[in-house]
């Protein structure tokens, strides 16, 4: 299993890297957020343990980057101790959180029920499609070589479908992901929003060819042009 760990404390990273080799992991190191992201977007870890306090990019960014294009099981390592600092990495999209110091035994367990969930689909950070190209870890989007701009609800809403590829995504899925559990009966944002992307991004906006229509269910992206 190759393990991603980023943090600034070189005696930290290096405790922790001794001590994950010695139970058979391929460890990858780097000593801050833009090092991290970089490192993860290059290896493709299969678990990332992070601190939140690094120069460069915050742990935070560089969940919030993660979670852009990848559900890689992410764990927080962090000196901070308060309630809204797990609050917000969790919130973020980390999958757990401990704080320092902690013993080689708890970061053990804390790993092992980590990857003990079902692995991740194989995870790309560019994506593309017709003359789009779409790149998660960056949050940016071009269409035959010019930005597109989206609103974060639009991104939001693409991120979703992108992240299931050529799997239907319920409308009530949707709703809940992009908007909350409290929208669930809204589709009209739904429609609305898909309209606005399929704009964007589609070719002819009226027969979408990549952003499709389950009647009915919800929605499904594919990559190959659906006719």
């Amino acid at each position: 299993m190759k393990v991603l760990i980023a943090d600034d404390d070189a005696q930290m990273l290096r405790a922790v890297r001794i001590t994950l080799a010695a139970r058979g992991y391929d460890v990858i190191t780097a000593a801050d957020g833009k090092a991290a992201l970089d490192a993860a977007i290059a290896s493709h870890p299969d678990l990332v343990v992070l601190d939140l306090g690094m120069p460069g990019l915050t742990g935070i960014e560089v969940i919030e980057a993660l979670r852009g294009w990848t559900q890689v099981p992410i764990l927080v390592v962090s000196g901070r101790s308060e309630s809204w600092d797990k609050v917000e990495a969790l919130d973020a999209g980390a999958d757990d959180y401990v704080t320092k110091p902690f013993s080689a035994d708890e970061l053990l367990a804390r790993i092992r029920a980590l990857t003990r969930r079902s692995p991740a689909a194989s995870d790309e950070p560019i994506v593309t499609f017709g003359d789009v190209t779409v790149d998660l870890a960056a949050h940016l989007v071009t269409r035959g070589g010019s930005a597109v701009r989206l609103t974060p609800t639009e991104w939001r809403l693409l991120e979703v479908l992108l992240r299931n590829h050529d799997r239907l995504v319920t409308r009530e899925t949707l709703l809940t992901e992009v908007w909350g559990p409290q929208y669930t009966t809204d589709t009209g944002y739904l429609r609305l929003y898909v309209a606005q992307l399929r704009k964007k991004l589609e070719a002819e906006p009226s027969a979408p060819r990549h952003i499709l229509t389950e009647a009915g269910m919800g929605y499904r992206f594919s990559s190959a042009a659906v006719t």
